[in-house]
């Protein structure tokens, strides 16, 4: 407990510190402006918390609870049938893959990997998903070794429907600049030992279509 405290009165510190730097007299010149002024005005003041109420607040928004409880469910070894489309006409391409799942850094944040092939290669991938106490949405981060980049992906839980659906962008490998395209992910619960990810993305029309299913069954 000793070094917790210790821990959110550093925190503190440095939340602080971080609040109140010391500006330039550039930045003092444009926040004495109308513009800056207003905006300030608008902006709504932060209130420091008292100590207690702070390591109140960071001890909730640590602490794992029934989402990540759900997320520990899926840990183990599962086999994916997966199912590629490149336009919403072509003829699907199908491939098995791996995975493992399995809970971190005290069963906050679920670590997956991946293996299988792709286009013929070898592919290897690996996400992190949580789930944030505070903002109440799930995040989940994707890197492989097709790219050198990061999908970063954000959504909510739908228990009627036992699914998740994360939104966000991801750069077009193939167009050679930094375009960015939407990306859609859907992923369901069937049951203990099935799950599904739909993926979709926008095609050429600019329509969004399903490139990518998977159908994860749990291995033995």
């Amino acid at each position: 407990m000793k070094r917790l405290t210790l821990t959110f009165c550093f925190a503190a510190i440095i939340f602080a510190a971080c609040n109140n730097e010391s500006k330039t007299p550039e930045e003092t010149t444009k926040a004495d402006t109308p513009a800056a002024a207003t905006a300030e005005k608008a902006a709504e003041p932060y209130t420091m918390p008292d100590s207690a109420t702070m390591m109140k607040n960071w001890t909730a928004y640590m602490t794992p609870g029934d989402m990540h409880k759900m997320m520990a469910s899926w840990n183990g070894n599962w086999t994916g049938e997966i199912t590629m489309w490149e336009s919403p006409d072509a003829p699907p391409q199908k491939s098995v893959g791996k995975a493992v799942n399995k809970m971190i850094m005290g069963g906050r944040y679920q670590s997956a990997t991946y293996t299988g092939n792709m286009m013929g290669m070898p592919f290897e991938g690996q996400s992190t998903l949580a789930y944030d106490n505070n903002s109440k949405q799930f995040i989940s981060t994707w890197i492989d070794n097709m790219g050198t980049g990061m999908m970063v992906l954000k959504g909510s839980w739908d228990p009627g429907s036992k699914s998740m659906t994360l939104t966000g962008k991801m750069v077009d490998p193939i167009s050679g600049t930094n375009r960015e395209t939407d990306i859609r992910e859907v992923f369901k619960i069937i049951d203990d030992k099935t799950q599904t990810m739909e993926m979709y993305c926008p095609g050429m029309d600019g329509k969004e279509f399903k490139t990518m299913e998977i159908k994860y069954t749990r291995s033995k």
